[in-house]
C-alpha cells in the first residue's frame, strides 16, 4: 500500500525518542495531522505513547486524552480541507499517496453510501483514517452528523488502542506490540469491509426482489 511507503521512512526509535521529548504534545500532533490527511504513522505515536505510559514515563489520562482530542480535531480539520477544498483537494492527495483516480473514485461511491459507518470504523484502517475526514467533507455529509461518528470513533478507538498499548508496556517489547498491532489491521480490514459492504448488498438485494 503506498501509504506505508511514507509512513516507514519514521523509525520507531525516532518515534519512541521524539515523545520522551515532547510527551503528550507529540501523541496529539502525530494523531491529529494523520486524521487531517498527512500521511505520517499515527496509530504507531499513539500505541508508542500508550506503551510509555505502561512502562511509567507517561500517565495514562494524559496520553489517552491526547490520543482522543487529537483524533477529533484532527478529523474535523480533515473535514473541512475536504469541504472547502472538495474533490480537487482529495485527487492531490491522492496523487501525493500514489492512489489511482479509479480506486479514489471507487472509494468514494462506496463511502457516500456508508458515510458514517466509514468514519467511525475507518479508524481502524490507516488509510481510512488519512482520507475519512476529507471524503466526510467533500462528498457533504453534514457537520453534525460527522463529529458524533468521528468522536464516538475516536473515544473506542483511543480508549482501547491506548489501553491494550499501556498494559502491554508492562509485559511485552515495543517492538512486540506494533507487530500485535499490524496483525490486528489484516484481520480488521475484511472484517471492516464486511460490516460496511453487506448492508449495501442486502439493500440491493432487497430492492430487486420488491421488483
Amino acid at each position: 500500500m503506498p501509504i506505508l511507503a511514507i509512513s516507514d521512512t519514521f523509525d520507531l526509535e525516532a518515534i519512541q525518542a521524539i515523545i520522551q521529548d515532547y510527551g503528550y504534545w507529540s501523541v496529539f500532533f502525530g494523531i491529529a495531522l494523520e486524521n487531517a490527511g498527512i500521511p505520517i504513522p499515527g496509530e504507531t505515536i499513539t500505541l508508542v505513547g500508550g506503551f510509555l505510559a505502561g512502562s511509567g514515563d507517561l500517565k495514562l489520562p494524559g496520553v489517552l486524552g491526547s490520543a482522543v482530542g487529537g483524533a477529533i480535531i484532527g478529523d474535523s480539520c480533515g473535514y473541512w480541507l475536504g469541504r472547502l477544498g472538495g474533490w480537487k483537494f482529495l485527487s492531490g492527495l491522492s496523487k501525493l499517496l500514489r492512489i489511482s483516480e479509479e480506486k479514489l473514485d471507487a472509494t468514494r461511491d462506496r463511502f457516500a453510501k456508508n458515510a458514517g459507518k466509514a468514519v467511525f470504523f475507518g479508524r481502524f484502517i490507516a488509510l481510512l483514517r488519512v482520507f475519512a475526514g476529507p471524503l466526510a467533507g467533500a462528498v457533504g455529509m453534514p457537520y453534525a452528523k460527522f463529529l458524533g461518528y468521528n468522536a464516538a470513533g475516536a473515544l473506542v478507538w483511543g480508549g482501547a488502542t491506548v489501553t491494550v498499548a499501556f498494559i502491554a508496556g508492562q509485559l511485552v517489547p515495543l517492538e512486540t506490540l506494533i507487530d500485535w498491532a499490524s496483525n490486528f489491521t489484516l484481520v480488521a480490514v475484511p472484517v471492516i469491509g464486511l460490516i460496511i459492504v453487506l448492508p449495501m448488498v442486502i439493500e440491493r438485494l432487497s430492492s430487486q426482489g420488491a421488483d
